[in-house]
């Protein structure tokens, strides 16, 4: 019999990747705020769930009965949540508490996902282990549910990835986007030379979190990309990829933008772990823009 999977956020960038890559191994239920699925999976049963509404939950987790509960849900807009705190605490840390409950009930898996916002960032790429420092509420929100799920008495896995990027149907815009819808119209862009990451290809990562799965990983992962470089070099690569002109890409230093939110100049994250006991093997990001392009000319 399939083990039973309970994806929160189905309907978000990597809420999509985990449907499409987990279905045939698994009975997957896929759950998001919204009343109707983005994407239709054949054999995917969707429902609407609100992590935040504890009796929406507790029915909809007594009725599947999750053996893991992957939660792909969160707030996400850093610069927004230092503006909308309760918000993100609401949805981050509360949302989370009421998961934790929830699994608890059968002692099912709770996959979390976390972010490299958590630590200082000033000597990233970070291990597991390393010492969490946030420097915005966005990362005290994460921080903090991450104590939550520790601290529930249940199996879980940590997730910790970093500036994840690709194409879905409806999904917010990230990095890869922004850069590719600018630069495909002509218009310049303004990119920082000062934050440094290991971007991720949300396939890439929906295939960490099946490797995981299929290894019953537990504990504290770290996900993200094979190179490690700025926000500008790799806004770089992407209009190499596409042959958009490197002209219309103007460097600058992250103080010029303002931002409400402080940024880790230095985050990141080292991926050893991952590697070594689940097989973790991401794309390097030329191979994940080729893969990229070949997607947006299929669309």
């Amino acid at each position: 019999m399939k083990k039973r999977v309970l994806i929160t956020g189905a309907n978000g960038l990597l809420g999509q990747k985990l449907v499409q890559v987990l279905a045939e191994e698994y009975q997957v239920l896929a759950t998001a705020r919204q009343p109707e699925p983005v994407i239709s999976v054949e054999g995917i049963q969707y429902l609407p769930l609100d992590i935040t509404d504890m009796s929406r939950c507790k029915e909809l987790t007594m009725e599947f009965k999750p053996d893991v509960i992957l939660n792909a849900a969160a707030f996400t807009h850093v610069d927004a949540c230092e503006e909308q705190k309760e918000l993100c605490w609401k949805v981050n840390v509360k949302g989370v508490e009421n998961l934790a409950l929830c699994a608890r009930k059968n002692m099912a898996q709770l996959v979390h996902f976390s972010t490299d916002y958590i630590f200082k960032g000033t000597d990233g790429p970070y291990p597991e282990e390393a010492y969490p420092e946030p420097l915005g509420y966005y990362g005290k929100a994460k921080l903090a549910s991450e104590n939550v799920v520790r601290m529930a008495g249940i199996p879980y896995a940590i997730i910790r990835t970093n500036v994840l990027y690709g194409i879905g149907v409806g999904v917010k815009t990230n990095f890869f986007l922004w850069v590719y819808k600018n630069l495909s119209s002509g218009k310049p862009i303004r990119v920082v030379t000062d934050q440094y990451n290991n971007p991720i290809l949300a396939e890439d990562l929906a295939e960490g979190v099946r490797l995981l799965l299929q290894k019953s990983g537990y504990g504290v992962f770290h996900m993200g990309g094979e190179e490690y470089l700025n926000r500008f070099d790799f806004a770089i690569k992407i209009a190499e990829i596409f042959s958009f002109s490197r002209d219309l890409i103007q460097p600058i230093t992250t103080d010029a933008l303002g931002q409400k939110a402080p940024r880790p100049m230095q985050g990141g994250l080292k991926i050893e772990k991952a590697k070594k006991e689940l097989g973790f093997q991401p794309r390097t990001i030329p191979e994940a823009l080729e893969y990229l392009r070949t997607q947006l000319k299929e669309r």
